[in-house]
C-alpha cells in the first residue's frame, strides 16, 4: 500500500520515468502518477520550449504526451499506470537544432 496524503490509496507499482524510479498507486493514470510524486511538468512546449502539464484531464488537449514503453504520442492522463512502465519526455522542435 501507498500512502498519498497520510492514507493508503491501494497496491505501490514502480514505474521509471526518465530512468528514475517512481512510486504510483495501481489504478490512477501515469500522469496524476508522475505529477502527485514530484514531477513538475510533462513535455516542452513545440514552439516556445516552456514547460507544460495536463490540461483537461479527458485526452482533448494533447498537453500530456509522453513516450510510453517504447511508444510515442500517448495520453498519459488516459493510460493507467502498470508495474514497471518506462516513460520518457519528448524532444521539443526548438531542442532539436
Amino acid at each position: 500500500m501507498l500512502k498519498r496524503y497520510g492514507k493508503s490509496r491501494g497496491k505501490s507499482v514502480t514505474l521509471w520515468f526518465e530512468d528514475k524510479p517512481v512510486q504510483a498507486v495501481e489504478g490512477e493514470s501515469v500522469a496524476a502518477a508522475l505529477l502527485t510524486s514530484g514531477v513538475k511538468y510533462l513535455r516542452h512546449s513545440q514552439v516556445s520550449a516552456k514547460p507544460r502539464t495536463p490540461y483537461c484531464w479527458m485526452g482533448s488537449c494533447y498537453e500530456c504526451l509522453l513516450e510510453i514503453d517504447g511508444e510515442q504520442n500517448q495520453q498519459s492522463c488516459l493510460i493507467t499506470v502498470r508495474d514497471g512502465m518506462r516513460i520518457f519526455r519528448h524532444s521539443s522542435a526548438t531542442e532539436k537544432t
